[in-house]
């Protein structure tokens, strides 16, 4: 039992070490071997023992050290089952389904239009419903011509299917038409009162004198409109006076928009505000279910209104919390003005959150997808952490990302008193550790190298060149010490990177803070393509951007 316990206790502190950077922990690791082997729960003092000589032994060694054991021995596989992502059910109607996802063209999708897309994208496949996408552009000043054509790309990327795109400017004689229709049902006017004033009576909860016009007046007052001037009149819906929301007191369907739009033109001058557009579609798209923020709580109340007046029958609004990304700008106009002063490249910037930068970057659609059906529906608020995005995408890349040496800041150096017998010969590692039928990578041992600069910094230092040989740093000279493993561990050489002058190519890779890291990569890499995800070895994941002749561009994920 006690040559079973210690085999076990060894085995888990590798995997855990591996796993979590090169250290292992005691509780972790004993949890582990309990998971595992539940007899051992009587032996709660051996497990203790066991496990504080396995975590002391295994981080001791060098994380390199610890990857070739751990292939030697092999990885424990996981009791656990993987998490099922399960959305909680929608309320009835559960039988012709439709949702939508109604973005306004601002600028391109991001983290936050995801979580919409998704949702509604999810639930739509689980009750084999409808999802159209409706681009809400009925405010000529706040559109970006380009968004027309980004949105279906950015969803293409999400991986989310939909069954019809809907454009709101298309539908500008639709919401005339209703606009017409709630005058005649005497649930709408047309108010001609300065704004101030108006505000001051609704605050009061006061009807402004345009509110008892008759409907003939206010019929004739929707044609004049056409011809009025900019903020001269809007139509009101009605509502209750008294309402304990003075934003929700008779809200604004339709006002003067002296624009061209970017899509019609001058074709029209009096546009829909969203509320009113919105539940004008909702209602004649036929929409069983709306999912939206709790930010849109005040939008729900006046748009009962509309429904109320029309005798329309209102859709199941579900309003969820905000989700909230840590130094995330997601603003589309803000983005939109920095982009024109220059102070960011592009929508897909690496400091952004829109999803035009992640996949810049290599953020999977699946992390994305894993972490807003983790979040739900659920009405409290969420803060997110890059952290907790990268590791959804981390469990993704791991698997595919193939293996490659990466030097930043290099400097070339010359190994001094490296035998004879050394010189050319071959180094090698495999592409993944996990899948040697991948294949493996060679690197020639050769008096030239490229070392990390901060790493050879200081006299009297030793180093081992991965894989390779020991070395010494005196005087700016590097200087062959010996070839074991066993000798790197008796004069505590430290483990880095290094590549043969004569196998690199350039390579730059930019960071989330859009700073950019020079180095050499092994040539090896050549065999990747664009957009390929790899982990450059003791750095992190990165996304291939580009491949020249003379260089490679990356740009970083994360560790």
């Amino acid at each position: 039992m006690v040559t079973d316990l210690k085999k076990l206790a060894y085995k888990c502190a590798l995997n855990n070490a591996v796993k979590h950077g090169g250290k292992a922990k005691e509780s972790a690791v004993i949890g582990m071997i309990f998971s595992l082997e539940p007899k051992f729960r009587k032996n709660v003092q051996e497990v203790i023992q066991a496990t504080k000589d396995a975590v002391k032994k295994v981080n001791k060694m060098e994380k390199d050290e610890q990857i070739k054991e751990l292939e030697r021995i092999g990885k424990i596989k996981s009791k656990r089952k993987e998490k099922k992502e399960e959305l909680e059910e929608l309320p009835e109607p559960h039988k012709n389904v439709v949702m939508r996802f109604a973005p306004s063209p601002s600028g391109p999708l991001h983290i936050g239009h995801a979580r919409a897309a998704i949702l509604n994208y999810e639930y739509t496949k689980r009750y084999n419903g409808k999802l159209i996408i409706r681009i809400e552009d009925t405010d000529p000043k706040k559109v970006y011509p380009d968004a027309y054509e980004m949105i279906p790309e950015d969803l293409e990327w999400l991986g989310v299917k939909y069954d019809e795109i809907v454009v709101q400017s298309d539908r500008i004689p639709i919401y005339y038409d209703i606009a017409k229709e709630v005058i005649k049902r005497n649930g709408g006017y047309i108010c001609t009162c300065e704004p101030e004033k108006f505000r001051n009576l609704r605050d009061k909860s006061i009807p402004c004198p345009c509110r008892n016009n008759s409907v003939e007046e206010n019929l004739e007052k929707w044609e004049q409109m056409f011809e009025m001037d900019e903020g001269e009149a809007v139509l009101r819906i009605k509502t209750d006076l008294k309402h304990k929301n003075p934003a929700v007191r008779e809200w604004v369907a339709m006002r003067i928009v002296d624009a061209e739009h970017p899509r019609v033109g001058d074709k029209y001058r009096v546009f829909p505000t969203m509320n009113f557009a919105v539940a004008v579609d909702d209602h004649l798209m036929g929409m069983t279910h709306v999912l939206r923020g709790k930010d849109h709580l005040a939008n729900t109340e006046k748009q009962k209104y509309l429904y109320k007046h029309m005798e329309w029958e209102p859709p199941v609004f579900i309003h969820y919390g905000r989700v909230m990304i840590e130094d995330s700008q997601l603003s589309t106009s803000n983005i939109r003005k920095k982009i024109e002063k220059g102070e960011y490249s592009g929508w897909d910037d690496p400091r952004l959150g829109t999803l035009r930068a992640l996949k810049r970057r290599g953020i999977k659609p699946e992390a994305l997808k894993k972490l807003i059906l983790e979040i739900g529906i659920k009405m409290a608020d969420v803060t997110v952490s890059w952290e907790k995005i990268y590791g959804f995408n981390r469990n993704i890349v791991e698997k595919e990302a193939n293996r490659y040496f990466f030097v930043p800041n290099p400097k070339k150096v010359k190994i001094k008193g490296l035998p004879k017998n050394f010189e050319g010969k071959v180094v090698k590692r495999p592409l993944h550790p996990d899948f040697h039928e991948r294949g493996y990578r060679k690197l020639t041992i050769n008096k030239c190298v490229y070392l990390p600069t901060e790493d050879i910094s200081g006299d009297g230092i030793n180093f081992r060149l991965i894989d390779a040989i020991n070395v010494k740093f005196e005087e700016n000279d590097v200087i062959y010490h010996s070839k074991s493993l066993e000798d790197a561990h008796k004069i505590k050489a430290k483990m880095i990177q290094w590549l043969p002058c004569d196998e690199v190519i350039k390579a730059k890779v930019i960071m989330p803070d859009a700073s950019v890291v020079k180095g050499v990569v092994e040539k090896n890499i050549l065999k990747e393509k664009t957009n390929d995800i790899v982990q450059l070895e003791r750095f992190g994941f990165a996304r291939i951007d580009k491949i020249d002749k003379n260089e490679i561009t990356l740009y970083y994920s994360h560790k």
